[in-house]
């Protein structure tokens, strides 16, 4: 028997509640439907960014501008000690303030989860237990620093870390933008031709991360990644070597400007991790 719980709304597993039987085979999930509802969706343009070099060269990103978005997705992990494959994911998010999430395997329902701007709430239905951490809190337990626009980055491939780009270097197929937060140094690759980025690298003393974004779909004029990596690489207390990698893929997206419902709540029974 193994406990598993979505910690973070894509599995990013922290540790163990969820008891359920699975078996090692690895399912191919299917190919996503993706959905545009409520007519076209605009694409907003980020600040054009000159170069450091005061070229005339510039740097554009393009990001979507919606209100709601629903999916479907499938969502693995993997760990030395640990690893889950193909368990089913339903998101809800409004756009930069709330994503909801419901996590199970072999059509059980493991968790609920909310997170807003300021904390991420993870209900343990099975064990009828729940987790409540300030995003502060979060990121001491991963040693590296977590925020709810990252987590979004994960779900629709914008840029994690709106802090100011201090420096950008081109090589023959990509912009590099760097940044930095606070002791997190940050390079986001950008992709010119399609105007989006491709992959994020971030770290902080021994602590590293991982994003990729792959499988790029169009919607309306909107290029969506239907699957994102992300690796999360560092050393525990003991100098051990940990690494655990996140696997997300979206079965079907709905990009929409209908009001979305975000049911939560923690039954009065349940207690506290």
């Amino acid at each position: 028997m193994k406990h598993w719980f979505v910690y973070l709304f894509l599995g990013i597993v922290l540790s163990t509640t969820v008891s359920c039987k699975r078996q090692k085979t690895r399912k191919s999930a299917p190919m996503a439907r993706v959905d545009s509802a409520s007519g076209p969706t605009e694409v907003t343009k980020l600040p054009t960014i000159r170069t450091p070099e005061g070229t005339s060269e510039k740097v554009a990103m393009d990001e979507v501008d919606f209100t709601y978005l629903v999916a479907r997705s499938k969502v693995s992990f993997r760990s030395k000690a640990d690893g889950i494959d193909n368990a089913d994911l339903t998101l809800r998010m409004k756009k930069d303030s709330l994503i909801w999430f419901t996590a199970g395997q072999f059509g059980i329902t493991g968790a609920r989860g909310r997170i807003t701007r300021d904390s991420v709430t993870i209900v343990d239905v099975l064990h009828r237990s729940y987790t409540q951490l300030s995003f502060p809190q979060l990121s001491a337990r991963l040693g590296i620093e977590v925020s709810y626009d990252l987590l979004q980055s994960i779900i629709i491939g914008s840029m994690p870390w709106k802090t100011q780009i201090e420096q950008i270097q081109k090589d023959s197929s990509t912009y590099v933008l760097r940044q930095r937060s606070g002791s997190v140094q940050i390079a986001n690759y950008l992709n010119p031709d399609t105007r989006k980025i491709v992959q994020v690298e971030a770290s902080e003393g021994s602590r590293h991360l991982l994003l990729s974004f792959q499988d790029f779909t169009t919607i309306e004029r909107f290029l969506f990644p239907l699957s994102s990596t992300l690796t999360l690489a560092g050393k525990t207390g003991t100098g051990t070597p940990q690494q655990t990698v996140v696997e997300l893929r979206h079965r079907k997206v709905e990009l929409t400007n209908q009001v979305q419902t975000f049911p939560f709540s923690i039954p009065s029974r349940y207690t506290r991790n």
